[in-house]
């Protein structure tokens, strides 16, 4: 085989077929003929790839550039690649608190679509109720834009509406707050109509009192009778803009709240139909790129999305499992948690966060390998503790086992001493914690013996999937099974009983 150069840009596997053997260099045809047809090649779906793809398909390319502007291709979402810096006050705890905080916010920042120029922490009593920063620091602020030719300043904090106006007027650029940096991650990653219309109404809940207007300039007059206005005496400055805008935006508001209301009635009888059948339900929880997804997937195949960001998957998943002994349980994958979430989002996201207060166990995923675990496991039991979930049943799994340090995984160990330690990547752990699920998931509630005809074989099964068997035996007339089952199934068996316990 002649030597060529090579394109780095292609694949290993397409360079000496014939080096290979024969049986494993085929080429299969039918792939071929589904990419020339312009359909999507055949790809592995168990982690969301098609959705993936989609998301990354038009990416900005950094660094080409001419003497006038930026060559930038369209981002998923975004017009243009935000060029920011970051400012946060520190008012407790220690420096490296402090940093991760920032560290974070960076993420954030590099999630929603932006590139981070700088950032700058500042060691306050109490941010400043004017600047939030102080007027000094703004002032260094204001160089910093202008040295780096940043156009956002995002602030780590909740900016009042005072804060973020008198803020812009010293820095002379947009300012945005760490609630609306999140709100602008959902609105990009939301992908349901319930999520949507969740992510629009946190969006309004926040806007509604940091409206901005200009003025009687825009103001509306009454007009006269004909008009339908008052006539003499009647015209004056009338409504003015911001009042109209803010009037739309409140009226926007209601019609979402009755939108997910209707949504909220269509989950609650799902759940009802679960709760009904006596299906256990298992939650899994914890902040957010912890690993949910990728756990979820691993322990039910459930084909959703993952990726190395922040927020990547919003919508709930519901899965169907099955224990090791054939009972049957669901495993719901929930929205991640984040220091300071916007209360917003809490509000808006209740009646999604209502599978984790319902459920029957929750599966808390902290991220092994973070620098600060312990401040993520507070942040998720903020979160918990605000919907009424802090008395169900948790279990602490810790994941990403493989790019843990020894150190870490020692101290977590210390810890955490009940917790399991995980991989969803490499598969480590994974049978451990389902067999931790089954022990903690709850057992029926009566014990029941009973002789089942032979034509009747759909109550064994349903035996064996609803209830924990603990005895078959065979007889001429039918089956002789003992067997712990819910009360409504023991309600249908009660027909053929020959004898039973007592609940338990």
């Amino acid at each position: 085989m002649s030597s060529l150069p090579r394109d780095p840009l292609i694949n290993d596997s397409l360079l000496s077929a014939d080096a290979l053997d024969p049986g494993v260099a085929e080429i299969d045809e039918d792939a071929l003929v589904a990419g020339l047809d312009g359909s999507r090649p055949a790809l592995d779906d168990s982690t969301g790839a098609f959705e993936l793809e989609d998301r990354q398909a038009l990416r900005r390319v950094i660094g080409l550039s001419t003497e006038l502007a930026d060559i930038s291709e369209v981002e998923y979402r975004q017009l243009r690649l935000e060029r920011v810096v970051l400012i946060g006050v520190w008012t407790s705890g220690s420096v490296t608190n402090a940093e991760n905080s920032m560290a974070e916010l960076a993420r954030l920042a590099e999630t929603a679509g932006s590139l981070v120029l700088d950032a700058l922490i500042q060691r306050r009593d109490r941010p400043d109720p004017a600047t939030y920063i102080g007027s000094g620091k703004a002032r260094e602020l204001r160089g910093i834009v202008a040295a780096t030719g940043a156009d956002t300043v995002i602030c780590d904090g909740e900016l009042t509406p005072g804060q973020l106006r008198q803020l812009e007027q010293v820095v002379k650029v947009k300012v945005v707050d760490r609630t609306a940096l999140i709100l602008d991650i959902f609105a990009q990653h939301a992908r349901s109509r319930e999520g949507k219309a969740q992510v629009e109404l946190a969006q309004l809940q926040y806007l509604i009192p940091r409206l901005r207007g200009w003025g009687e300039s825009l103001s509306r007059q009454v007009g006269g009778r004909a008009a339908g206005g008052l006539g003499i005496g009647g015209r004056g400055p009338g409504e003015t803009k911001l009042e109209i805008d803010r009037r739309r935006i409140t009226a926007r508001a209601a019609k979402l709240r009755r939108q997910l209301a209707a949504m909220k009635t269509a989950r609650e009888v799902k759940r009802a139909g679960r709760r009904g059948n006596q299906v256990p339900a298992v939650a899994l929880t914890g902040y957010t790129n912890a690993g949910k997804s990728s756990l979820l997937n691993r322990l039910a195949g459930a084909g959703v999305l993952v990726e190395n960001a922040l927020f990547a998957t919003l919508d709930p998943t519901v899965r169907r499992c099955e224990t090791a002994d054939g009972r049957v349980y669901t495993l719901a994958d929930t929205v991640g948690f984040v220091r300071h979430l916007p209360h917003q989002l809490i509000e808006a996201f209740r009646s999604t966060l209502e599978e984790v207060g319902q459920a029957d166990l929750i599966l808390h995923v902290v991220d092994a390998s973070d620098a600060d675990p312990e401040a993520q496991i507070r942040a998720v039991r903020e979160v918990l503790a605000e919907i009424d979930a802090l008395g169900v049943p948790e279990q602490i799994v810790f994941n990403k086992l493989d790019a843990a340090d020894d150190e870490a995984l020692a101290h977590l160990r210390r810890l955490a001493p009940d917790a399991l330690f995980v991989s969803a990547h490499t598969g480590e752990g994974i049978d451990e914690l389902r067999m931790t699920i089954a022990s903690r998931l709850p057992r029926p509630e009566v014990e029941v013996c009973v002789l089942i005809p032979y034509d009747r074989g759909e109550l064994v099964a349903r035996i064996h999937a609803r209830g924990r068997v603990l005895a078959v035996e065979h007889r001429p007339e039918g089956t002789l099974l003992t067997a712990r089952v819910s009360t409504r199934l023991a309600a249908a068996l009660s027909g053929f009983i020959v004898a039973a316990g007592v609940p338990s």
